[in-house]
């Protein structure tokens, strides 16, 4: 007993004593896996990190290929943000007219991108930042493709309706804009006639008579290339170059030449969405409109398609603000309050039945996305569900 209790209190071997102020002595080979071991676990840790970044940056820019052709051509996406704060924080105060046009944007920015309002309350400034950066990328690149597409359609498209003697070159810019006759006829002025050889010589030595700007609205927006002058609206914003433009954007360039009629069509939208789905045909890319929830023509995106021929029209070769005494971020602003801030109701009238006249000719006649829940409630099925309802109470 006595030398049990002696063993128990006894001192540890003087080695492991020392080792108390220095270690103990392990396998070199066995510490060399467990550094290794913890090594892999940070590099792992690293790779899931920038997997996530990646993803993450893959869905700020995807997303933000729909601000400049939905939201703002040319508006930058903090000054949206910035003006809303602004009423966030002033609620009572007075807004001028460019603060109501920063508000207006906002609110089409949030209603193509839902999530986008709650990500700017809660997120720092630096992911903030991080995050705007990443959706302008993609916002500037959907604008570049749309840009680079249209460069060669619109030459053919003008090439084959007017059959000007010196044919457009799809590949060039330069010999465009007022130096050919048949864009020249598209870009004048609707108060002026291309074909009088005043205003022609007038526009193209650029005299103080015939300043062409964004005060203007060009011919190519009217019905038949065409203003009345005793009435302009009449015509305006139905023009076959603008419709066929807007589809090749939205639809796709293939349904640019489906502009006949009156949307006599098939729905554009589920005619894609089945021919992705089925096996025996090549992959068939999503529309620009599917990818976006769009079922209905908005007047932004008119603005959009305007801006966009307008450039093709002309002899610049790289995207900008000003071309001449032409102001672009205007012309598209002009567009927008033509829609958006008509002067009374008998003009917000005349507004819905031109955008509802676009809808039927971009998606057809379907209605399917007017089939709120609301509306359903009021048909004959929901209707005798109701009542059968009522009329299994009665007995019971």
């Amino acid at each position: 007993m006595s030398s049990e209790n002696h063993s128990a209190s006894a001192p540890p071997p003087a080695s492991f004593e020392s080792s108390l102020s220095s270690c103990v002595q392990t396998s070199p080979h066995a510490r060399a896996k467990r550094r290794i071991t913890a090594l892999l676990e940070e590099v792992e840790t690293l790779k899931q990190d920038k997997t996530v970044k990646q993803r993450r940056t893959t869905y700020y820019v995807s997303q933000g290929r729909a601000i400049r052709r939905m939201v703002a051509l040319y508006t930058p996406i903090e000054d949206l943000v910035a003006e809303n704060d602004r009423r966030c924080e002033d609620s009572v105060g007075d807004s001028t007219p460019e603060q109501n046009r920063l508000q207006r944007g906002y609110v089409e920015l949030v209603k193509i991108l839902p999530w986008i309002h709650d990500k700017v309350a809660n997120l720092d400034s630096e992911e903030l930042e991080d995050m705007l950066r990443k959706l302008k990328r993609g916002a500037d690149s959907a604008r570049g493709d749309d840009t680079g597409t249209l460069k060669e359609l619109v030459a053919s498209w003008v090439n084959i309706e007017f059959n000007p003697t010196t044919l457009i070159r799809p590949d060039d810019k330069h010999h465009r804009g007022f130096a050919n006759d048949a864009s020249g006829k598209l870009l004048c002025p609707a108060e002026w006639r291309w074909e009088d050889p005043v205003v022609r010589a007038g526009i193209c030595d650029r005299t103080t008579a015939f300043i062409v700007s964004e005060n203007s609205w060009p011919s190519f927006l009217y019905e038949a290339y065409e203003a009345d002058a005793s009435n302009l609206e009449r015509g305006l914003f139905k023009s076959k170059l603008l419709v066929m433009g807007f589809k090749a954007i939205f639809t796709s360039p293939s349904s640019a030449n489906e502009v006949d009629g009156d949307g006599n069509g098939a729905d554009v939208i589920e005619n894609n969405r089945r021919a992705r789905t089925r096996s025996d045909q090549a992959r068939v890319k999503t529309c620009v409109a599917s990818i976006i929830g769009m079922r209905k023509v908005t007047p932004r995106a008119i603005a959009y398609a305007a801006c966009q021929i307008r450039f093709a029209l002309s002899n610049i070769t790289s995207w900008r603000t000003i071309d001449g005494d032409f102001d672009y971020q205007i012309f598209w602003d002009n567009i927008v309050e033509f829609f958006e801030d008509p002067p009374g109701p008998a003009a917000q009238a005349r507004v819905k039945a031109l955008l509802e006249w676009w809808t039927r000719k971009v998606f057809g006649r379907n209605h399917r996305g007017d089939l709120t829940s609301n509306v359903v409630s009021q048909m004959s099925v929901s209707a005798l569900a109701a009542q059968r309802q009522e009329m299994e109470a009665a007995v019971f």
